[in-house]
């Protein structure tokens, strides 16, 4: 079953690239980067965006809409580049709810929780289930901190107003291991649901691959 909102990324990845580029030149960017969390800069006549992603630092050379990795000659694979514009194009700079939801409380979640399940929290539990101790040392790398949730959880925050929360319940004789991924009440605010989907399963592959 696809996602909804499958106009980001149906029509292939350089054209979604495409399309948030042109949304991102017709918005307000001193605002929008006030409501991302993100830093404006303008040198030279130059203008940039600085922006936090999974624990590392990213610029954004307008207009031409370049995205790199700052420190780094590693080129950006697309799709995070698709989730950064589209995190930057969607924030409205709600203050966080400090009210945990799962997805199936987000738009349309409930439908596609299946297929959510299947592509991110299953990755996690099959790497993770039988020793999920060792999730707190692969989280570190990406920025996560230790939270207080199931036998095991972690919280990254994917960017400034995303959090995203793991948390996984160990297996013994009797159940096999099981999983959740935890979200603020305010992620709609920044990023649609497919988008959520993409930066879940994202973030559960950097795990496993460390």
């Amino acid at each position: 079953m696809s996602l909804p909102n499958q106009r980001n990324y149906g029509y292939g990845y350089e054209l979604a690239y495409k399309l948030a580029g042109e949304q991102l030149a017709k918005i307000d960017i001193a605002e929008q980067c006030r409501r991302s969390g993100t830093l404006y800069q303008v040198i030279d006549s130059q203008k940039f965006i600085i922006i936090g992603y999974l624990n590392q630092s990213y610029q954004i050379r307008l207009p031409d809409v370049d995205i790199s990795l700052i420190g780094s000659e590693e080129k950006v694979p697309i799709g995070d580049k698709i989730l950064i514009l589209h995190y930057l194009t969607s924030a409205k700079g709600t203050p966080f709810a400090n009210k945990p939801i799962t997805f199936k409380e987000l738009p349309e979640g409930a439908i596609y929780f299946a297929t959510f399940t299947k592509r991110t929290i299953k990755p996690i539990i099959g790497h993770f289930g039988e020793e999920p101790h060792r999730l707190i040392d692969a989280a570190e790398k990406l920025g996560g901190r230790k939270v207080d949730y199931g036998d095991v959880a972690i919280t990254i925050n994917a960017f400034s107003y995303v959090p995203i929360t793991f948390v996984l319940w160990q297996g013994n004789s009797e159940f096999e291991p099981s999983g959740s991924i935890i979200f603020d009440a305010t992620i709609s605010d920044y990023l649609p649901t497919e988008d959520i989907t993409v930066l879940c399963e994202t973030i559960a592959w950097k795990l496993v691959k460390g």
